[in-house]
């Protein structure tokens, strides 16, 4: 599985020189261990790694009573897991981190001496429990790993130039003609119903068998399930009703998370912490309503008015079929052939916010439900220029998955904020069209906005 993150790690070890740790971030089962386990054979003399998960409490009490005497403490490690550590050609992996919090605290020291490199993996490290009595170091640099991408799943079927002619015609504001399009969209729907899991798209690739890559999804979301049970201790029942409800709240024309439908006359405050935990875990990414699309989306965010999406939506697909335990073969058949009866605007929209969440873009939509039919709007998304300027530096995005859609929300938007706004999208599954006014992009150019 060959992943972009890989040259996010070459790149920290050749400038960082062992100043900082790095801490990889991510959902579990997104790849994290491998990756890192691939990439410390392929460029250090030798590794140490420690999988916090397992390890014994002597190990982990190491931690505790040899910071003030690291050669005994790696005289110890070195003997307990029969690892030759040579200075600066050495790496040492603290993997699930967030289960030893010693361990990481102890990276402020372990890097001043200077003598090898660290990384560190994990997930829910942000988690109060998690950090509760330790000094955050400020020796670590944070990455975020976020499920396969598009490019990624191509990747993993041997498809390793469609992305670059994808990139070629982005870039040049030119459609892919008929052939490549049929191509490229047919390989798109196969990553909307597997996603970028890497279980999941192993399954798929070695078998290209549906129901053993749905059990793939299945085993993880079951994971989520007793990791919510595990450490979202005393609102747990709340953080997987949020979770068990996302299907049907983003089946809806108005994907926007209601509450009531969690329980009557729930209310934000009594849902907030589970919102958090699910996006700290990285399960979901959520979406907030800004009041104004200026460039201070953040400044103008409703924290109370929200989509949420999962992060992956292969999950997505799975968490939604789950009437039986394996998903019927011929509902994947359906969605691959787009024929299954339902709004695939649920799916398509899902994907396009992970995409961009993954391409590094904070999520944000606007909505204005005003009496007056000139300002009554509501826009998918908006992204704002990595450059910021004087003026124009919001695009908003709209996700279509039919065939007959308007763009007269977005008609809207300009008319009333047009000093603000950039380049406005439409993200559909025809081919590039470049208007005075809009570009339409297939789905599968949505990762290079």
């Amino acid at each position: 599985m060959k992943r972009k993150i890989y040259n996010t790690l070459l790149d920290w070890k050749n400038s960082g020189q062992g100043r900082t740790a790095l801490l990889i971030d991510g959902a579990r089962r997104v790849g994290k261990s491998y990756i890192v386990r691939k990439f410390a054979q392929n460029e250090y003399e030798s590794a140490l790694f420690i999988d916090f998960g397992s390890a014994s409490p002597t190990v982990k009490k190491l931690f505790d009573d040899y910071l003030d005497d690291l050669d005994t403490l790696f005289m110890h490690l070195n003997a307990f897991y029969q690892v030759k550590l040579t200075p600066r050609k050495s790496v040492v992996v603290f993997d699930e981190v967030q289960d030893c919090p010693r361990a990481r605290a102890a990276i402020k020291y372990l890097v001043a001496d200077g003598r090898y490199d660290y990384i560190e993996t994990g997930s829910l490290t942000s988690l109060q429990r998690n950090v509760k009595d330790i000094i955050i170091p400020s020796e670590e640099r944070h990455v975020k790993m976020y499920p396969m991408d598009f490019e990624e799943f191509l990747w993993a079927n041997g498809n390793d130039m469609l992305m670059d002619f994808i990139r070629d015609r982005y870039m040049k504001q030119q459609p892919m003609g008929a052939l490549m399009h049929r191509k490229a969209i047919d390989l798109f729907r196969q990553y909307l119903i597997v996603g970028g899991m890497p279980q999941a798209v192993a399954a798929f690739v070695e078998t290209h068998d549906f129901g053993l890559t749905d059990r793939a999804k299945r085993d993880i979301l079951d994971l989520y399930r007793s990791d919510i049970y595990k450490y979202a201790t005393g609102y747990e029942s709340k953080v997987a009703a949020v979770l068990d409800l996302i299907p049907s709240q983003l089946q809806k024309h108005e994907k926007r998370f209601k509450l009531a439908a969690l329980a009557k006359g729930a209310r934000f405050k009594d849902y907030e912490n589970s919102f958090l935990w699910l996006n700290d875990a990285m399960i979901v990414n959520t979406c907030h309503n800004t009041t104004a699309p200026n460039v201070g989306l953040r400044m103008n965010m409703e924290n109370t008015t929200l989509k949420c999406y999962l992060a992956d939506t292969g999950l997505l697909v799975s968490l939604a079929f789950d009437e039986s335990d394996i998903a019927d073969k011929e509902i994947y058949r359906k969605l691959l052939m787009d024929k299954l009866e339902i709004n695939q605007g649920m799916m398509v929209e899902n994907v396009v916010a992970q995409m961009l969440r993954t391409a590094g873009h904070k999520l944000y939509f606007y909505s204005s439900a005003s009496r007056d039919a000139e300002n009554r709007m509501e826009i998918d998304f908006l992204i704002r220029k990595p450059v910021a300027t004087s003026r124009h530096n919001i695009s908003p995005v709209e996700v279509k998955s039919g065939k007959k859609y308007t763009t007269l929300s977005l008609q809207k938007l300009r008319a009333k904020f047009g000093q603000y706004l950039s380049t406005s999208y439409v993200i559909h599954d025809r081919d590039m069209i470049v208007t005075d006014d809009l570009v339409y992009l297939p789905y599968y150019m949505t990762p290079l906005l």
